[in-house]
């Protein structure tokens, strides 16, 4: 059987069913992203050496009928932000060329300490400000469904590295969409957990007030595996779950002020919730028009504030439009950088109050579709349009604190997009399991 295809949790039972080696399965994705046309595109390097001796030892475990968990030697990638001992993470920047930590980022350390097999370290946008995935200081991945669009960003690697059969999972970081964009645009499904529910130690930062870390899968139940692992905690529990009688807001301008393809593929799957018999119910909610105003403002000055020193050093080996991304917060005042997070954090708390009645908020995964490399390459005002309708709609989940999920629509570089409450990560899991059934 081919096992490149299928989910890690699929790869997970086989090996504890004796049907697959872990060594065998780790020696397959390694090898075939080595003679892959896209492989030194999507992998910034990979680990050949780790991964193996990662899989003896899961070899070992299920043969003695020991292993640590349902996916103990299954191989994945991860995003290149994550420190990895003794091999570099240089976040897709020239800036950090060279750097080498000593330790894993702890969220690895889980995934290793349950068994996981790490196959490698992906490309990604330079430092992780840019929702199209298009770096052209290290290496642009490919779209899955086409090389000459754009991939989604910025866990570009993590995203094509599943959707080509190179891993069987990627992990990656949405500080505005960065987890949810990529996965939307290769037909994936990718989590971005609450604020905080995982650990950012040892993550290469952007924007630490909004950074998160999740994964990017096949299958819900694969993205609810990969966050209990990363977290140490037990898996939620995704059996029986129904949409019957489950209550939805479709959030409007954010589900109708979007580009033809993505809306038809968003109404579609919308209906399928409704016969699944979900309760849909259409709203606005006025704090999430004010928080996005805040938007330029503190991303930029924390982004700035993390990088402006690092830049300012050596700035012509930076992608001169997320360059000048970064540069935007040097011209943001600290007054108003705090006024503005006091006036974030009571939008907040309006948003919870206008969604206490619905288990989930949908609106489409973006709201443009993939746009073409070569053009954003030469097209100053294309660049800046399509980043910004690209990040438009999975930046409502960052804004206003909450856990969010993509689902493939079953249009090509299509999403629905599932917004749960802050800190309920487990009941949005399973909402999503209950939706992937009925938009299979």
């Amino acid at each position: 059987m081919d096992w490149m295809h299928k989910s890690a949790c699929e790869i997970g039972r086989a090996i504890g069913e004796g049907r697959v080696d872990p060594v065998e399965v780790t020696e397959a994705y390694l090898d075939a992203a080595k003679a892959h046309p896209y492989g030194d595109r999507i992998y910034a390097r990979r680990t050949r050496g780790r991964a193996l001796s990662e899989a003896i030892a899961a070899h070992d475990r299920a043969k003695h009928g020991v292993r640590r968990g349902l996916l103990d030697g299954v191989p994945i990638s991860w995003k290149d932000l994550f420190d990895t001992a003794g091999v570099g993470t240089e976040a897709g920047s020239k800036l950090l060329e060279g750097r080498v930590p000593d330790e894993d980022a702890e969220v690895l350390a889980n995934a290793t300490h349950a068994g996981l097999v790490c196959l490698g370290k992906t490309h990604m946008t330079e430092l992780a400000f840019s929702g199209l995935g298009v770096n052209p200081s290290t290496a642009t991945p490919p779209n899955f469904f086409d090389p000459d669009l754009a991939p989604g960003g910025s866990s570009s690697g993590a995203a094509t590295s599943v959707a080509f059969g190179l891993a069987a999972a990627g992990i990656g970081s949405d500080t505005g969409g960065s987890i949810r964009l990529p996965a939307a645009w290769n037909d994936l499904v990718g989590f971005k957990p609450t604020h905080d529910a995982l650990s950012l130690k040892g993550v290469v930062p952007l924007a630490a007030r909004f950074d998160t870390v999740g994964p990017l899968c096949r299958t819900v139940e694969d993205c609810a595996e990969l966050f209990a692992v990363m977290g140490n905690t037990p898996a939620p529990d995704l059996r029986e779950a129904t949409l019957e009688g489950k209550r939805f807001m479709v959030l409007k301008p954010w589900s109708s002020d979007v580009r033809d393809a993505p809306k038809a593929a968003f109404q579609s799957a919308v209906e399928r919730l409704n016969n699944a018999g979900a309760l849909i119910e259409t709203g606005e909610i006025p704090a999430v028009n004010e928080a996005m105003e805040t938007t330029l403002s503190l991303y930029t000055a924390e982004a700035y504030g993390i990088w402006g020193k690092v830049i300012e050093a050596d700035p012509d080996k930076m992608f001169a439009r997320i360059r000048d991304r970064f540069r935007q917060g040097a011209e943001v005042k600290a007054a108003d950088y705090v006024a503005l997070w006091r006036r974030l954090i009571e939008l907040r708390a309006e948003y919870r109050k206008a969604t206490a009645q619905y288990d989930a908020v949908l609106i489409p995964s973006a709201a443009n579709m993939p746009p073409n490399v070569e053009r954003l390459g030469s097209e100053d005002d294309y660049f800046v349009t399509e980043n910004l309708l690209t990040l438009r709609n999975t930046r409502v989940g960052n804004l206003m604190g909450l856990c969010a999920i993509t689902l493939p629509t079953g249009v090509p570089s299509t999403g629905i997009m599932l917004m749960g409450h802050p800190g309920q990560d487990a009941r949005l899991l399973r909402l999503a399991a209950a939706a992937e059934k009925a938009l299979s």
